[in-house]
């Protein structure tokens, strides 16, 4: 059963996606930030087979979780998530390390399918 660890500082986003994703099986841990995140990365060990993680957030954003993550943890795929265009921008430079970038708001399905694809792509090192 993948395991997905899910940052965003937004209740309500954390509880739908961790919901959608356990419909397909996978084990979900979330953390409210980036900062937060990163210490349950390293407390598990990456024990993670996705990092799923929103853009702009307080303490740590997903930018920074996402250079952090791939530093530490290089065998980890890595999403994320915004539902701005400026911070998308500023994702398009990750990508060897950031497997796609989910536009907000996203249903159901979409977020299921990124999930799905991301943790079925071949990680290149």
């Amino acid at each position: 059963m993948p395991r997905v660890l899910i940052a965003d500082d937004e209740d309500s986003m954390r509880t739908l996606v961790a919901r959608a994703i356990a419909m397909d099986g996978h084990e979900t841990v979330t953390a409210q930030d980036g900062a937060a995140a990163l210490e349950i990365l390293a407390r598990e060990q990456g024990a993670f087979d996705l990092l799923l993680t929103d853009i702009q957030m307080p303490v740590m954003d997903g930018i920074a979780l996402a250079l952090a993550s791939a530093r530490d943890f290089p065998e980890l795929k890595i999403l994320l998530m915004t539902g701005f265009a400026d911070q998308r921008e500023r994702a398009s430079g990750l990508n060897a390390i950031v497997h796609d970038v989910v536009t907000k708001p996203f249903s159901v399905a979409d977020i299921r399918t990124a999930v799905a694809d991301a943790l079925s792509a071949r990680k290149v090192a």
